[in-house]
C-alpha cells in the first residue's frame, strides 16, 4: 500500500465534513463550534456518488445505510476519519479504513435506553397481543378477549447478548418481575438477580421471550434458524433488534405460521430500504401477534441528540488533537497540546523498531521532542509526537519514507 501524508496542517474552516443519513443537530452543532465546513444530506449514498462526493472530504459521518467500501475508501484520498452515529460499524469496510490509517468512531452507549424500553414496551404486546387488538379496533372489529393474553410478572426473559443494550433490558425486565437469564459467548458479570446460561439451547429451551442483541458478525449471521427455533418454548416469541442477518426469516414465518411460536417483534431486516420509502416486502407481514417496525430501535430524540454530541466529539478530538478515544479500530490515545511546538501523528505497521527510527530521524534533524505517546493494536501503531516548529515539515517527510510508514501528518 501507498503510504499516505501530509506536510501542511488543515485549519479548522479547511476541514470538509460530509454527514448523511439525517445526522442529528447536535453533531451540527459541535462541527460548526470547530469551524468546519459541514454539508448534510438526508438519506444515504450509493457507491459511484458517494465516492464522487469524498472527493474534497476529510470526515465523513454517517449512520447504518452508507457502505463505505474498500473501493470507496481508496479513491478517498483526503478522508481522515469515519464517524458512525449508531452502534454498528459492520458497514465499514474496518480493515481497509485501518490499513488506510483512518480511525473509526461509533456511539456504543448513547442509544442504549431507548432499545431497551422499546424491547421491554414490545414484551407487553406480545404478552397482550395488542397489534392484534389495535389494529381489529381501527378495522371497525370488537374483539374482547383474555384468550393467550398474560401478565410478564413471572415470564423468563431470555437475553442472547449480554453488552450494554442486554444487561440494560435485564434491569428494566427484573423491575417488571420478570426471571431474567442470558447468554453470551463471552463470560458477562450478571447485574441484579440476572442468571447466566452456559448453553444458546438450554436458554431458548427455558424463555417465554427471547430478545437478540449481538453484532452482526460470521458466528452471529443466521444464528437462529429453524433449529432453534424448534428449540424455543411452544407459544414462546423472538424479539430481534440488533441485525437482520442475525434470525433466519423463513425460518421464523414457519414456526409462527404452524403455531409452534406465538409472536415476534422484529425491527430488522436481511435487507432494508436506503431511504423512507413504500413497497418494502417481508414473509413476516399480515401473520398474528407479530409486531414489525422499520428500525427504529434507537430512533427517539434524546438518543439520536446523544449519538450526535458523542460521535461529533470524538471526530472533532480527532481532527484537531489526534485523539482516538472511543476509536474501534485504533489504540485510544489522548495528549494535552504542547504550546510552541507542530504536532506529528503516524500511523505505521506493527512490527518492532519503528519507535527507533522514528526517533533516529528526529535525533539526526538535531530535534527537540517536547512530546512522545506510542500505543499499538493488532496490526497497528499510533504514534503522536509534539516537536520543534522548525524542523516538523522534514521530519514528517522522512518518517513518511519508512518502509512501516501507513498515514503520516503534520495535525498542527
Amino acid at each position: 500500500m501507498t503510504a499516505i501524508h501530509a506536510h501542511s496542517q488543515h485549519p479548522p474552516s479547511e476541514i470538509r465534513v460530509l454527514l448523511l443519513e439525517n445526522v442529528h443537530d447536535s453533531a451540527l452543532e459541535l462541527f460548526n463550534a470547530a469551524r468546519f465546513r459541514v454539508e448534510r444530506l438526508p438519506g444515504a449514498l450509493p457507491p459511484a456518488e458517494l465516492i464522487k462526493r469524498l472527493a474534497d472530504v476529510h470526515v465523513l459521518g454517517i449512520r447504518s445505510k452508507t457502505q463505505v467500501t474498500q473501493a470507496v475508501l481508496s479513491e478517498a484520498r483526503q478522508l481522515l476519519t469515519v464517524g458512525c452515529f449508531c452502534i454498528g460499524t459492520n458497514q465499514v469496510d474496518i480493515n481497509t479504513a485501518t490499513m488506510r490509517g483512518l480511525p473509526v468512531f461509533n456511539a456504543p452507549f448513547s442509544n442504549t435506553r431507548s432499545v431497551a424500553e422499546l424491547m421491554i414496551a414490545e414484551i407487553i404486546m406480545l404478552a397482550r397481543q395488542l397489534g392484534d387488538r389495535s389494529r381489529e379496533v381501527h378495522a371497525g372489529t370488537w374483539r374482547k378477549t383474555a384468550d393467550n393474553s398474560h401478565e410478564i410478572r413471572g415470564k423468563t426473559l431470555g437475553i442472547i447478548g449480554y453488552g450494554h443494550i442486554g444487561s440494560q433490558l435485564g434491569v428494566l425486565a427484573e423491575a417488571c418481575g420478570m426471571r431474567v437469564i442470558f447468554y453470551d459467548h463471552m463470560t458477562k458479570l450478571p447485574i441484579g438477580n440476572n442468571r447466566t446460561i452456559t448453553t444458546l439451547k438450554d436458554m431458548l429451551g427455558e424463555s417465554d421471550y427471547v430478545s437478540l442483541h449481538v453484532p452482526a458478525t460470521r458466528e452471529t449471521h443466521n444464528m437462529i434458524g429453524e433449529e432453534e427455533l424448534a428449540q424455543m418454548k411452544k407459544g414462546g416469541c423472538l424479539l430481534n433488534a440488533s441485525r437482520g442477518s442475525v434470525v433466519v426469516i423463513p425460518a421464523l414465518a414457519a414456526a409462527l405460521k404452524s403455531g409452534h411460536l406465538g409472536g415476534a417483534a422484529i425491527d430488522v431486516y436481511p435487507e432494508e430500504p436506503e431511504s423512507n420509502s413504500n413497497g418494502f416486502v417481508s414473509e413476516l407481514q399480515g401473520l398474528p401477534n407479530v409486531i414489525l417496525t422499520p428500525h427504529i430501535g434507537g430512533s427517539t430524540s434524546e438518543a439520536q441528540e446523544s449519538i450526535g454530541r458523542e460521535v461529533a466529539s470524538s471526530l472533532t478530538k480527532f481532527v484537531t488533537a489526534g485523539g482516538t478515544t472511543g476509536s474501534v479500530n485504533f489504540p485510544e490515545l489522548e495528549m494535552p497540546p504542547v504550546p510552541n511546538t507542530h504536532r506529528v501523528l503516524n500511523v505505521h505497521k506493527n512490527v518492532p523498531g519503528v519507535l527507533r527510527d522514528v526517533n533516529r530521524i528526529v535525533s539526526e534533524r538535531n530535534a527537540n521532542i517536547h512530546s512522545q505517546l506510542l500505543k499499538t493494536y493488532n496490526d497497528i501503531g499510533y504514534l503522536i509526537m509534539d516537536l520543534d516548529e522548525d524542523v516538523s515539515t522534514e521530519v514528517c517527510r522522512d518518517i513518511s519514507g519508512l518502509p512501516t510508514n501507513i498515514r503520516t501528518r503534520i495535525l498542527y
